[in-house]
């Protein structure tokens, strides 16, 4: 009965988790393992908001676990030096794992694997974090999909098999190996207050997963068609960060959603929106397995020599901080920086106005929302980023250009996302609340403002931002 080491390093969670339902049907003891690598050669350094998020998803783990007689083992280290250690002290003969698609996940399993066979010790990998794997889904000429429309239609023929219950037990091994202390792994916020906003907006649990889902499907998902383009109403799932964590599957949300398409046929057109938005996860993974390359350099090489700004300066550090002079934009930083998310109409709209009007390298922009979003995801992020730029997969046209004032009036009309995360405007009429600059001087009195100093006058002429973008973008293209 030698133990079995299970890392659920990426996958923390007991729901639908098939490593950890494997790992139990062996009658062998199974053993929990954590383990935060940043120092194999490669690996992305895990994101200041991320790091807020898996203090408590470990803290949440560790009390689910002791529920059903298990323990979760902490480490700190190197993925391979770390399994190593934990073999020679318990004497495990297997080693189970839920599978990665970043490029450094992937080298860091296939090392580990080698090490394995070298050993005589078994190596198994699962799926579970995806609907489907990448390898399943290929063109009729057995490329990948670099356009999503086709990509989701094939993928929605393959998509099988039910979500599995977390198990009723973990056998426990006769001795653990140690664990470190949680707080060793240097998770606090820097600085100490960014994240004191944080637990009032989120709940990191696995429950919290499955009490946001359920909220969503009963009330949510079939408004779900306008409502999800609408950042001053509650309208999207808000499942970006447990999935990110492995919280919550991507299978059970699909199947949850299939249940309550079969109950509530009339909510259709809002849960397949909804379904095809998961299917956009799907895809970003699909591409960063077969591009390895995508978080540092552009799907389309003719953006290799686009003039991007680059580096630090006045100008980017205003659109970090919600400081632009333009409202939509400011109050989707400003959200962000409290609360650790930013609604996806709101996203493509910073995006846009830092990659096309401020012409700033995406790869800047995708940094910050690395280190500041909770759901910042290596795929998703990179992927999305590259749409917007005008040079990645089925990217947008290198013509639209966002323009956060129309955008703002059409999907924030009455100003409630912009009086919540720019109070200073609060008092203008809906006629000039996002264009603060055009408002009579009166108008500016009576709402107490004072532009440049009160809120800041907009950093750029749009207009001319616009022709400079739609030159340089065109120039890129021909």
């Amino acid at each position: 009965m030698k133990p079995i080491v299970l890392l659920m390093t990426n996958t923390l969670r007991l729901d639908d988790n098939p490593a950890l339902v494997q790992a139990c049907a062996t009658g062998n003891p199974v053993i929990p393992v954590y383990i935060l690598d940043e120092e194999t050669e490669g690996t992305r350094t895990i994101g200041g908001a991320r790091r807020w998020w898996l203090r408590e998803a470990l803290t949440d783990l560790s009390n689910r676990l002791d529920g059903l007689g298990s323990l979760l083992i902490v480490r700190k280290g190197r993925q391979l030096e770390t399994v190593a250690d934990l073999i020679e002290v318990t004497n495990a003969t297997a080693v189970y794992l839920t599978r990665g698609y970043e490029p450094w996940t992937r080298q860091a399993e296939a090392d580990l694997y080698d090490w394995c066979q070298a050993k005589n010790i078994e190596c198994r990998r699962f799926g579970g974090n995806l609907l489907l794997e990448p390898e399943q889904i290929q063109t009729k000429t057995g490329k990948p999909y670099q356009v999503f429309t086709p990509f989701w239609r094939a993928a929605r023929q393959y998509i099988s098999g039910e979500a599995l219950e977390a198990p009723e037990r973990i056998l426990a091994p006769k001795k653990w190996p140690a664990s470190v202390p949680r707080e060793g792994l240097d998770l606090a916020p820097k600085p100490a207050s960014w994240a004191d906003h944080f637990p009032e907006v989120w709940d990191a649990t696995e429950a919290g997963a499955h009490d946001r889902l359920e909220a969503f499907i009963d009330s949510g998902a079939g408004d779900y068609v306008v409502a999800r383009d609408k950042p001053g109403v509650d309208g999207t799932s808000r499942l970006s960060p447990y999935l990110a964590h492995g919280q919550i599957s991507a299978r059970r949300i699909f199947q949850r959603s299939m249940a309550a398409l079969a109950q509530r046929p009339d909510e259709q057109a809002g849960i397949d929106c909804f379904v095809k938005e998961v299917g956009w996860r799907e895809f970003s993974a699909h591409l960063l397995f077969h591009f390895p390359h995508m978080p540092k350099t552009p799907l389309k090489a003719q953006f290799e020599k686009f003039p991007w700004q680059e580096g630090n300066s006045d100008i980017l550090s205003a659109w970090q901080q919600g400081l632009t002079g333009f409202p939509i934009v400011d109050a989707g930083m400003r959200q962000l920086w409290k609360t650790g998310w930013m609604h996806n109409r709101v996203r493509m709209i910073v995006a846009s106005f830092l990659v096309k009007d401020m012409l700033w390298h995406w790869r800047d922009g995708e940094a910050w929302f690395w280190d500041t979003l909770v759901d910042a995801d290596p795929a998703s992020n990179s992927a999305s980023w590259q749409w917007v730029a005008g040079c990645g997969a089925d990217a947008a046209p290198y013509f639209r250009i966002f323009n956060p004032i129309l955008q703002g009036e059409k999907f924030d009309k009455a100003g409630d996302y912009i009086r919540e995360f720019v109070p200073e405007l609060s008092k203008l009429p809906n006629s000039h609340i996002h264009k603060p600059f055009e408002a009579p001087p009166l108008m500016l009195r009576e709402a107490g403002i004072v532009l440049g100093e009160d809120y800041p006058v907009p950093i750029l002429d749009r207009a001319k931002a616009r022709a400079r973008a739609l030159a340089a973008l065109k120039a890129t293209k021909d």
